[in-house]
């Protein structure tokens, strides 16, 4: 549910915020006591739009706030965001570099 919600509060307020930029959610893990969310996300800036994982941890009260007015009837407390750069596709890109060499 995270993923998916915080998936569209970036695609509706990306725009605006972001500069354009394409954030994609790829992955959202959750603790046990349900406080703090780490929230992956793959980063594409189109153009001379630069976007760093640091100008969306500045954001992170806003964010939460905005994740806090869609979902306040389904969970008891929003958690705590924790954004992080999933470099998942970079590592595939270098292995199969390293395959196909």
């Amino acid at each position: 549910m995270l993923q998916r919600e915080l998936g569209e509060i970036f695609m509706l307020e990306g725009k605006n915020n972001f500069g354009g930029a394409l954030i994609t959610v790829t992955k959202a893990t959750i603790t046990r006591d349900l406080s703090i969310a780490r929230v992956y996300l793959s980063l594409f800036a189109p153009g001379s739009n630069k976007i760093s994982i640091d100008d969306i941890r500045e954001r992170s009260r806003e964010l939460r706030y905005t994740l806090g007015t869609r979902i306040k009837n389904q969970v008891r407390h929003i958690p705590e965001l924790e954004f992080y750069v999933d470099d998942s596709l970079d590592y595939i890109e270098h292995i199969e570099d390293l395959l196909s060499e």
